[in-house]
This record gives C-alpha cells, sequence and structure tokens, in this order.
C-alpha cells in the first residue's frame, strides 16, 4: 500500500509540473507575438533619411531661390520596383509669384506717369480744342451773314462749346415757349452747322430767379424745360438734326449766368444753352477749357 500511495504521489507530481510547462509555453507565445508586432510597427514607422532630407531642402529653399529637388523610390514598404520618380521642383512656383508681386507693387507704387500718355493726351486736348474753335468760327460766319451775330455767346468748358442763345424778347416772350420769328432765324442759320458738325446736341432750359407769374407753367422749371423743348422740335424739323442727337433739359433757375445781385442776370440767365458735347475722355475734356483761350489769341 505504501507503494501504491508513493505511486499515487509521485504522478501528482507529474501532473502539477505539465501544466506549469504549458503556461510557460503560452507565455513564451505571447511575448513572440509582441515582440513581432514591435518590429513590424518600426519598420512601418522607419524614415528614409535621403528623402527626408530632400523634402526638407525643397521646402526651404521654396522660400527663396528655386531648387529642384528629386525624389527616388526607396526599398522599403514604398518601394517602386526600381523606377524613378521624375524631379520636381518644388520652389519654382512659390519663388517666381513672390519675387513677381513686390516687383509689380513697386511698378505700380513708384513708377511715374508714361510720359507718352500725357503727350497723347495733351495732343488730344488740343485737337479737340481746335475742332470746337472751328465750330464756334462756322456757327459766327453762319450768324454774321445774317445779321444776328450778338444774339448768342460761346463757351468752351469740359462738357463741350455752349452756345447760349440770350432768350431775353429775342426766343421767347415774358412767360412764354414759344419761339418769336427772330428766334427761329438764329436756330435755322444754326442748325446746318450742328447737322454736319455730327456730335450730341444737349439743349438746355434756364430761367432767372424772378418769381413766374403765368396760368400755363406753375414755375420756372416747366418753363425752362417747355422751352428747351420748343428748341429742340425746330433744329429737328425740315430734314435738320437728326432726333438721336438732341436732348432737352429744363434747370429753372439753379444754374444761374451771372448772380441775382448782378444787373445782367435778369437778361442773361433767361436763356436756351446749345451744348455740341465732346465725345472725349474726361482726361482730355478737362484740358480743353485751358487750351481754347489760347487758339482764339492765335
Amino acid at each position: 500500500m505504501a507503494g501504491h500511495g508513493g505511486g499515487r504521489r509521485g504522478g501528482a507530481h507529474e501532473e502539477e509540473h505539465e501544466n506549469h510547462e504549458r503556461w510557460l509555453v503560452s507565455y513564451a507565445d505571447m511575448m513572440t507575438l509582441l515582440m513581432v508586432l514591435f518590429i513590424v510597427l518600426f519598420a512601418i514607422s522607419q524614415v528614409d533619411q535621403k528623402k527626408f532630407a530632400a523634402l526638407k531642402e525643397g521646402l526651404t529653399t521654396g522660400l527663396g531661390s528655386s531648387v529642384n529637388a528629386p525624389v527616388t523610390g526607396g526599398t522599403g514598404i514604398t518601394s517602386t520596383d526600381g523606377v524613378m520618380p521624375a524631379p520636381i521642383d518644388l520652389g519654382a512656383a512659390g519663388a517666381a509669384a513672390e519675387a513677381s508681386a513686390p516687383h509689380a507693387q513697386k511698378q505700380a507704387t513708384q513708377s511715374p506717369p508714361s510720359t507718352s500718355t500725357a503727350n497723347d493726351t495733351l495732343a488730344a486736348a488740343r485737337r479737340e480744342a481746335a475742332d470746337l474753335a472751328e465750330i464756334e468760327r462756322r456757327i459766327s460766319a453762319a450768324l454774321r451773314a445774317k445779321g444776328l451775330a450778338d444774339s448768342v455767346r460761346f463757351k468752351v468748358n469740359e462738357r463741350g462749346l455752349v452756345v447760349a442763345l440770350v432768350s431775353d424778347d429775342v426766343f421767347f416772350a415774358n412767360a412764354s415757349a414759344d419761339l418769336r420769328p427772330q428766334g427761329r432765324e438764329v436756330l435755322r442759320a444754326v442748325a446746318p452747322v450742328l447737322r454736319a458738325v455730327g456730335r450730341d446736341v444737349a439743349v438746355e432750359g434756364h430761367a432767372n430767379h424772378l418769381t413766374l407769374r403765368s396760368s400755363v407753367y406753375p414755375s420756372n422749371w416747366e418753363l425752362s424745360a417747355a422751352r428747351a423743348g420748343s428748341v429742340v422740335r425746330y433744329l429737328q424739323s425740315d430734314d435738320g438734326v437728326p432726333a438721336r442727337r438732341l436732348s432737352a433739359t429744363g434747370y429753372g433757375s439753379s444754374r444761374p449766368m451771372y448772380p441775382s445781385r448782378d444787373k445782367r442776370s435778369i437778361r442773361f440767365n433767361r436763356r436756351v444753352d446749345v451744348v455740341l458735347v465732346s465725345d472725349q475722355p474726361s482726361a482730355v475734356r478737362a484740358l480743353v477749357p485751358k487750351i481754347a483761350p489760347k487758339l482764339s489769341t492765335m
């Protein structure tokens, strides 16, 4: 019995030893798997130093001078099987944009106006002033031939040539927009010149500061507009100035030729202006009034 008891105890020891070894095997397997996992992670995260140096150099030079940074294929998980990618210029576009932008800004802020442009503008202003002076001469000659030279006044401004038709009992009766016979004679002499020059014609009615007493027109606004309309209708009649080139506007007493305290205001502020409109750019038109007086004295 002792022998049997010893055998059972020996067998028990063998079973416990066997279980202990199995635990070590499982532990070793787990450690092996962890080691393999860390090796794979390390392999994935390993940086190609040459690639990194090339990329760093390209990004650095992108803010300065242009340098080509070739990127070659590697031998790791990003292997290109021997294919060499084309060189990539990382800094060319950025450097070119940064170099051109300050240069353009400097030119815009520091470069003086072109001398040739200024000369062209002055030459165009001289031609326009000469054209207006010629139109004035032709209108004056037509009126002088009819003995009506004193019926109008001329002025050159930025808009063009202004022919002021003074309406004190010459063009219209008091508080009336009906053209008088002498006014028709003036327009009949002027109309052929206006038609021939081919410019747009703006007809503008004006009134003096005196209070209007009329049952037809409530105020000087309506009266001045009606007088401008009468002139436009006459200018386009009988194959005169084309309607598409004409316009009529009434300004009342808002744009006087002389201030109300001036004795001339009663007569000369009551007028109709016929404006031969300039079609030149604003820079040219601004110079014309300065040049026109010089031409008239030549």
